[in-house]
């Protein structure tokens, strides 16, 4: 008598790896916030004064556009589950694209505003261009790996890749709750 291969229920290496990866980038991103607030309330004036304070209105419309990433993100990630090839191509190229518009729009906020902020000679510059700095790598790692993951599927939808789909779908969502972290923490002077 031959036993049939039953489908695996469990998460694959791929994701809990990936979740490894997210807790560690937790930590990195709770110390970065941590050493923000703790430079703020030190601070005499924050920002200084010749900064003014931070804009809460463009940078925002940017945040909503990169989570709204996370949609089409599920959407593959379940899609791969059920082996839809075609969902899964759709769903990965709605989400590249939406990053690549907000990494184009993050990069020319990033220049109108960076010119004023100096990283080397205030307690300020030098955390701000940090915190930012490091959210949009992790943002540019998430479009890189859409990209990665367009071509491989291209060729077809291994168990295998689908698992990939899957996984980079909770680094993206993990990515887009730091975003969020890291917006609240940069406009917190406002709030």
């Amino acid at each position: 008598m031959t036993e049939v291969a039953r489908p695996r229920r469990s998460r694959s290496s791929g994701w809990w790896g990936v979740l490894l990866l997210v807790l560690t980038e937790a930590s990195l991103f709770g110390t970065l916030v941590a050493s923000y607030f703790y430079l703020r309330f030190r601070a005499v004036g924050w920002p200084p004064d010749d900064l003014g304070e931070p804009k809460v209105l463009k940078p925002g419309l940017v945040l909503l556009l990169l989570v709204v990433t996370s949609a089409p993100m599920a959407i593959a990630s379940g899609a791969a589950l059920a082996r839809d090839r075609r969902r899964v191509l759709a769903a990965l190229s709605a989400a590249l694209v939406l990053g690549l518009v907000y990494a184009a729009v993050q990069v020319e906020l990033f220049r109108e505003g960076w010119p004023q902020v100096h990283a080397g000679q205030t307690a300020y510059g030098s955390i701000f261009v940090t915190l930012a700095g490091a959210h949009f790598a992790h943002v540019a790692v998430g479009i890189l790996l859409d990209a990665w993951l367009l071509l491989r599927i291209t060729g077809g939808l291994s168990q295998y890749r689908a698992n990939g789909v899957r996984a980079i779908a909770f680094y993206w969502h993990a990515v887009n709750v730091l975003a969020v972290v890291v917006y609240l923490t940069l406009v917190s002077p406002r709030l």
